[in-house]
């Protein structure tokens, strides 16, 4: 079976689509071959920055043989339904064969075609994956009609066995398939000829060229940390720059310069990302000092002066970008020991969405929530609500606009010099956070109690506009936004009534942004809310201690807040399953506690989900809920038959087994340990108590019958059926477990 190699050899492809294009060309070919009949043993897809190659081993000499049969018209039937059949089964009438079958005579037509030379399918499959590559973006040039991400110089397509190698003839817009390729474009110029894949590897490494990308990470990550190591000094790791760097080189020249002392003070992180945007270098601190103090180049060649020249030359451009940080940063400090007002005043005139009003009117409201949410974080309010303020100061500042990805950071340098806390300054770091489900969640109560204010303002914001996420678009990130106060929330051990919280910060959005409420009415509903939690509820109270209010105002309000509230909790809600199936904990437990009283405290319903995740992965668990649903099932059969609901009156006197006192015993102690331990919030306690119920309620339905001929009796029974699913309903609602 021979092998393929397929070189196409272009000017430099940006790094960030090398990857994703070798992969595109390997799908293309090897589906179109297997399309055609040409199976595969298996296939590999490499990239430099000049070339994408495919490399298929095992592959098919030719296609094989087919033979079909195709059913066609009735005979008898119009001739242009015969003739459509012939063209599209590419046969002639007098091929047809007649066929009697249940529904009449039809014709039928065997197909045959005769397999063809691997060659042949692969320059078809070939120059059909050149023309239609799907490039993000891609150019025309000279004459021709051929899109490229950049011009296409020459194809490599050859086909190897042991007899030797032979090309694969193809011509695509004048460009030619053959058998050689170029190497290095300064230190190996020239084209030689191949014979197969490994031939192709060794020499473009003898002519300069590494063709891994993963070998070219792996290169340039040694010889960086060596030279570092070299000096006492540490590579800042970033894979993704790694990555890129790789990308850009086709032989890894790595070379390690000095930092400026003029620069060195500068915050790391401001060396970094100014490094790592504009020139794709690599910071090396100093371990001792957290301090970057050299920088890391690759090269894409070797020079006679062992890259001086090269160095000399990317310090100067360096030189000149942080110069800029520089005055960037000694602005911003100027700003920061004035207190920064200036950059608040500022984000009045920011518009954070043209509905939800300015960056200022949103602190506003952050402030607020988060001033709200202190004690429940165990943090002091007046600190809390500056961290607030002061947390989004930093989007005005010079080095945040020209690094929107410092953001927040800054704000914790410029805290300081603003005359703002330690406490304060973390808070404007950690506010984002988390941003992701492996990013560390906060657990200072100030940075808590800020990181929660902002996702949930947010959050209610977008929903008070009705900018919700819909099926795989979220522009706005709101997903993740409620997965940071999941974590949030539980990471810390958080008791948060949502409900309440949504209510009352969404009275809030609405207000700021259309005022029709006085701020007495507003001050009123929120105080009622905070107590009852109830929006309709609060809005009459407040109706009745101030009198009339401003009906239209309060109507839509009325009818609108709690639809959202309910929906944004809803939406919680499918992310906390998300969140818990992650976990390990089935979607029918987590159902079975979210139908529970309190599934806004998310901390009191995962303790609840996974007490009785573990409950039910008993033996003791996975019985006794066949032995509720089973009293469940006969109940509901009775009751409706009935037209009765019997949930009261069991009483043991009635009793005429043995195993039905016992079931009353059982249950009496049971409900006695059950509702202590559910008002503790002790779950593994009442699952507990449960399981005890195991056993006598499977002795219970194996000795008696339900619907005894004695009514009393089949009525206390029922009622001690009732008894078994109020008890175990009060742990959960389990109902809704499968299986």
């Amino acid at each position: 079976m021979p092998d393929l190699l397929i070189e196409l050899f272009s000017e430099e492809i940006p790094a960030r689509m090398q990857t994703r294009a070798a992969e595109d060309l390997k799908k293309l070919v090897t589906d179109g071959l297997v399309e055609a009949g040409l199976t595969y043993a298996g296939a590999a897809a490499l990239s430099t920055p000049r070339r994408l190659t495919l490399a298929v081993e095992g592959l098919l000499a030719q296609s094989p043989d087919t033979r079909e049969e195709r059913k066609g018209p009735k005979v008898g039937a119009p001739d242009k339904a015969i003739e459509g059949f012939l063209r599209g089964a590419g046969v002639t009438r007098d091929q047809l064969e007649e066929r009697d079958t249940p529904k009449g005579a039809v014709y039928f037509a065997t197909i045959e075609k005769q397999g063809r030379p691997a060659a042949e399918i692969i320059a078809e499959v070939l120059e059909d994956a050149i023309r239609n590559f799907p490039w993000p973006k891609s150019m025309r040039w000279g004459s021709g009609s051929l899109r490229w991400v950049r011009p296409l110089h020459s194809i490599l397509c050859i086909l190897s066995d042991e007899a030797g190698a032979t090309v694969v003839p193809l011509d695509v817009d004048g460009i030619a398939s053959g058998d050689s390729t170029e190497g290095h474009r300064f230190m190996a110029p020239g084209r030689f000829a191949v014979t197969g894949f490994a031939d192709y590897e060794a020499k473009l490494k003898a002519a300069k060229v590494i063709l891994s990308p993963a070998e070219r990470a792996d290169h340039i990550w040694a010889d960086a940390q060596s030279a570092a190591f070299a000096q006492g000094l540490e590579i800042v790791e970033d894979k993704g720059l790694l990555a890129e760097v790789a990308g850009l080189v086709e032989w890894p020249v790595v070379l390690m310069g000095d930092i400026a002392e003029d620069f060195i003070h500068l915050p790391p992180e401001v060396l970094q990302t100014s490094m790592k945007e504009h020139q794709k270098f690599f910071s090396v601190k100093n371990p001792k000092t957290d301090r970057i103090e050299k920088f890391i180049t690759v090269a894409n060649r070797e020079t006679a002066d062992h890259g001086a020249t090269i160095l000399a030359g990317n310090q100067k451009v360096l030189f000149a970008r942080l110069a800029d940080a520089k005055f960037f940063w000694e602005n911003d400090i100027r700003v920061a020991e004035a207190g920064g007002q200036p950059w608040l005043d500022s984000l009045a005139n920011v518009t954070f969405h043209n509905k939800l009003g300015t960056q200022a009117d949103r602190i506003d409201r952050i402030a607020v929530l988060a001033r709200a949410l202190a004690p429940s974080v165990n943090a002091d309010a007046d600190l809390v609500e500056k961290a607030a303020r002061w947390a989004k100061a930093d989007l005005s500042s010079e080095m945040v606009y020209e690094f929107p990805e410092l953001q927040g950071l800054m704000g914790k340098y410029y805290a300081a010099p603003a005359g703002y806390s330690a406490e304060v300054a973390f808070a404007a770091l950690e506010h984002y956070s988390p941003l992701g489900p492996s990013d560390d969640v906060p657990s200072a109560p100030v940075s808590v109690a800020v990181a929660l204010a902002d996702k949930m303002d947010t959050l209610t914001g977008f929903w008070a506009i009705d900018e919700k996420p819909t099926g795989s678009k979220d522009p706005f990130a709101l997903r993740r936004a409620a997965l940071g106060v999941i974590r949030l929330v539980l990471d810390n051990n958080l008791r948060l009534e949502l409900d309440k919280l949504f209510d009352a910060h969404l009275l809030r959005v609405e207000n700021q942004l259309d005022p029709a409420l006085s701020e007495e009415n507003v001050q009123e509903l929120l105080s009622e809310i905070a107590d009852h939690g109830v929006f309709g509820a609060a809005f009459e109270t407040v109706k009745e201690r101030l009198g009339e209010l401003p009906a239209t105002a309060f109507l839509a309000l009325e009818s609108k807040i709690p639809d959202a509230s309910d929906d944004l909790l809803s939406f919680f809600h499918d992310r906390l399953k998300v969140y818990l199936r992650d976990k390990g904990i089935r979607h029918d437990v987590i159902d079975a506690c979210l139908a529970m009283p309190g599934n806004d405290d998310l901390t009191l319903l995962v303790k609840r989900a996974e007490a009785l995740a573990a409950f039910l992965s008993t033996e003791d668990g996975g019985n006794l809920i066949q032995g509720v649903k089973r009293a469940s099932n006969i109940l509901a059969q009775a009751e409706e038959k009935d037209g009765v609901e019997y949930s009261y009156g069991a009483d043991v006197k009635f009793a005429e087994d043995d195993s039905e006192t016992a079931l009353f015993a059982a249950l009496d102690a049971a409900e006695a340990a059950i509702t202590p331990a559910m008002e503790g919030e002790d779950f593994a306690a009442a699952m507990s108590a449960m399981a005890a119920l195991r056993a006598p309620i499977d002795a219970f339905f194996e000795a008696v019958q339900i619907n005894s001929d004695n009514q009393v009796i089949r009525r206390n029974r029922l009622n001690l059926l009732s008894r078994i699913r109020t008890i175990c309903g009060g742990v959960a609602d389990l109902s809704r477990i499968e299986g």
